[in-house]
């Protein structure tokens, strides 16, 4: 279950990312919405799971980093808190792709948006599931990169190029005071 929950967004970014064109915007709409709104209700129910007394727990995704005696793996750590993150992230990410379908309707790059949108929310629950430094490296650089992504959309404004350039720097120097603390 909560393999799903993480990765139904990438499955969603990855469909109307590399399909958009192929299926449409508005099939493209449905399915990254569909496939988050999905997630979102099994954040709840593991919220739920968890809020009841589960314990916390650690799914073990792919091997990923083996060398000599460090041992670096992909693995989801669900605990308290990450269940109450996992709501929070893909409740509020529901809700703006909901919003965004109506917003977004004259747009005729809704496919790449929605995309673009689904990849945000992966990596922020990369970032919240995340169980060592690696990770959490992993999901900060992917939540710059999208957020880069979603900031420069309309990328022949050239306010969108110079608001999106100004939030990688600032991402960038997240990214050194991250590097400094581990």
């Amino acid at each position: 279950m909560y393999q799903a929950i993480v990765f139904f967004p990438l499955i969603g970014a990855l469909i109307a990312g590399l399909f958009g064109r192929v299926i449409g915007h508005r099939p493209a709409e449905l399915i990254t919405t569909g496939l988050l709104l999905a997630s979102a209700l099994l954040s709840c129910l593991g919220f739920a799971t968890i809020a009841m007394g589960g314990e916390s727990m650690s799914i073990h995704v792919l091997s990923f980093i083996h060398s000599g005696t460090m041992n670096i793996d992909w693995v989801l750590r669900i605990d308290a808190l990450t269940s109450v993150m996992l709501v929070v992230v893909t409740g509020v990410s529901s809700l703006v792709h909901v919003y965004s379908i109506g917003y977004m309707s004259h747009d005729p790059g809704r496919a790449r948006f929605f995309a673009y949108l689904s990849l945000f929310t992966f990596m922020m629950l990369m970032l919240v599931t995340a169980d060592n430094f690696v990770q959490l490296f992993f999901g900060w650089e992917g939540v710059g990169l999208a957020s880069y992504l979603l900031i420069g959309f309309w990328y022949k404004k050239p306010s969108a190029n110079a608001a999106a350039m100004k939030a990688f720097v600032v991402n960038l120097v997240g990214e050194f005071g991250l590097i400094y603390c581990m």
